[in-house]
């Protein structure tokens, strides 16, 4: 007599990121549960025409618009930095161009599901975006997490994390990429686990794409126990494939690294061409954003790691810089985009983005930054103020320069002046004030061979040795520093100011101070001679914070310009 096997169904329950999940167990295997979005998803025409005619009265694009019209009066929302039309954002991903539109993709929280959707926007200028519907949603994942794009021919592809599955690949092909299809269905491109369950020799996470040879590379990132006592590590792992459905694992793909910290890890990482070299930019989750330079060894598949450096100086958050999301500008450089964190509750939305970034690579290997796209059309309200002499100790407050939504540029000699200081953002009797320092040559220098080495190249300095029984008579050479202290930035009780935001730089001997000053209600971003860029997150109280001094310490300096504007609002 046959009996029928016995189909054994149980019912777990777990807690999974602050929410009960139900898995299915049958037969040994794990179900996972339905994870289909509660959002309105459409079907989208093909042609672009079609597309942007729909769009005009799509349930999502005009509940974008309500949404953004109703929370225009919050003091804190900025009107010329990306903040998400509905709810919060987290990471940016997937910048890329396409079909003549800049495309930013990034993490949503749609009010009805508030698990990570990729919420997506575009821009003809990298400065005005325009709202699109959400581009993918979960399912089979539980949440779609960051990842980056690569442009093949006719079609964008996307490859992220996918929470609880793996990561995930998906397909677009249309004018405004609306509609996308996952190349993987019911489970991930690249699983968390084997299918027999045994631990795997790499961890898969936020992903980056790329193609070479007609075939498709991809990083996966992590850590590894591979530090000393066996502490984590920050890796990436290299996966390929001819079909973006089956992939093979190759091996670990950086090599050489000694620039990050013990316990940092490499998420969100963009590995793309830069003037003749390779770049990383990513995030660790312990020590925040920065990047890897160095080349790309094709014949074994390895980044071979020569310099490395930071976009944030410091934690990530309170109010600092975040993940960044990174591009090919097509033109040998690098546009880059990255998320801030807030430092004071804003109500239903957070985090906003910083301005897109232009990176260009030297002969000296060294990383410009400069702000990308067309920041000139924002302008308005023109005001000048003549060159003067800045006297040592006294703080000068130029009256006509004033506002919480500006572009302030200017030139400073800072000759013998230890220390130059601006303060944006100040109230008429100095309550609050967020305060922008430059010191010259007060950061780090070379070591010892400081005359010989890459800063005194820059510096235009020439690597002489003196002659035998003289002294060394050429000053040691040493980075500049531009720093933004946010201590007095607010008289808010809840707010969390960030420590000093303090990046360096390298000057030439005969340099002058060159910054661009960005500020947009809770943000403060100064770059500093197209060499380095610091951003904080502020929040000023008083009606009256808005306006703007400079101050030339211990010695006096040359204001050899100084122009500002007001922005317009990118919304409207």
């Amino acid at each position: 007599m046959k009996t029928k096997p016995f189909l054994l169904k149980t019912l777990l329950m777990i807690f999974l990121n602050g929410i009960i999940v139900s898995l299915q167990v049958t037969d040994g295997q794990t179900k996972l549960p339905d994870y289909t979005a509660k959002v309105p998803k459409f079907v989208y025409p093909t042609s672009l025409a079609e597309q942007e005619s729909e769009l005009k009265t799509n349930p999502l694009t005009v509940r974008f618009a309500e949404s953004r019209s109703r929370q225009a009066s919050d003091r804190y929302r900025p009107i010329y930095h990306f903040v998400s039309p509905e709810s919060t954002l987290n990471d940016p991903n997937g910048l890329c161009f396409w079909n003549g539109y800049w495309h930013l993709f990034y993490q949503a929280y749609p009010p009805e599901d508030r698990r990570q959707h990729w919420g997506h926007a575009i821009s003809k200028d990298l400065v005005s975006w325009k709202d699109l519907p959400y581009a993918i949603y979960p399912g089979p994942e539980r949440a779609v997490f960051s990842g980056s794009t690569v442009v093949d021919g006719d079609r964008v592809i996307a490859m992220y994390h996918g929470t609880e599955v793996g990561n995930m690949v998906a397909v677009s092909k249309d004018p405004l990429l609306l509609n996308w299809e996952k190349t993987t269905s019911d489970r991930a491109a690249i699983p968390l686990t084997t299918e027999a369950n045994f631990p795997l020799p790499y961890s898969v996470f936020d992903p980056c794409i790329w193609k070479k040879d007609d075939v498709y590379y991809a990083l996966s990132a992590g850590r590894a126990p591979k530090g000393p006592g066996g502490r984590q590590i920050a890796e990436c792992y290299l996966f390929r494939s001819r079909d973006l459905v089956n992939w093979q694992y190759l091996h670990e793909f950086v090599e050489g690294d000694r620039f990050t910290l013990i316990g940092d890890d490499f998420a969100c990482p963009y590995f793309w061409p830069i003037g003749n070299r390779y770049i990383m930019p990513f995030f660790s989750h312990m020590s925040g954003g920065q990047y890897l330079l160095g080349d790309y060894d094709t014949k074994r598949d390895k980044f071979v790691v020569t310099h490395g450096a930071k976009f944030n100086f410091g934690p990530a958050a309170p109010s600092g810089v975040h993940a960044p999301s990174a591009t090919p500008d097509g033109k040998g450089g690098l546009i880059i985009i990255f998320n801030m964190n807030p430092g004071k509750p804003t109500g239903e939305w957070n985090q906003i983005f910083t301005l897109a970034r232009k990176l260009t690579l030297t002969d000296n290997n060294e990383i410009l930054q400069e702000p990308a796209g067309d920041i000139e059309s924002l302008r308005t309200g023109y005001k000048k103020e003549a060159p003067i002499t800045l006297p040592a100790n006294k703080e000068i407050v130029f009256k006509n320069i004033k506002g919480n939504a500006m572009e302030i540029n200017l030139e400073i000699d800072p000759k013998d002046a230890p220390v130059i200081e601006l303060n944006v953002l100040r109230s008429a009797r100095k309550e609050e004030y967020t305060q922008i320092n430059f010191y010259r040559e007060r950061g780090m220098g070379a070591g010892r061979d400081s005359r010989y080495g890459e800063i005194a190249r820059i510096q235009g300095i020439q690597p002489s040795r003196p002659a035998q029984g003289q002294t060394n008579i050429i000053r040691p050479v040493a980075e500049s520093l531009v720093s933004i202290e946010s201590s007095h930035s607010s008289l808010h009780p809840d707010v969390r100011p960030r420590g000093p935001e303090t990046g360096s730089f390298v000057m030439k001997k005969d340099e002058t101070l060159k910054l661009r000053i960005f500020i947009d209600k809770s943000v403060v971003e100064v770059f500093a001679n197209g060499k380095q860029c610091v951003a904080v997150r502020v929040y000023p109280s008083r009606d009256d914070s808005m306006g703007f001094s400079i101050c030339s310490h211990g010695q006096s300096s040359e204001l050899k310009s100084l122009e500002a504007w007001q922005m317009k609002n990118i919304y409207q």
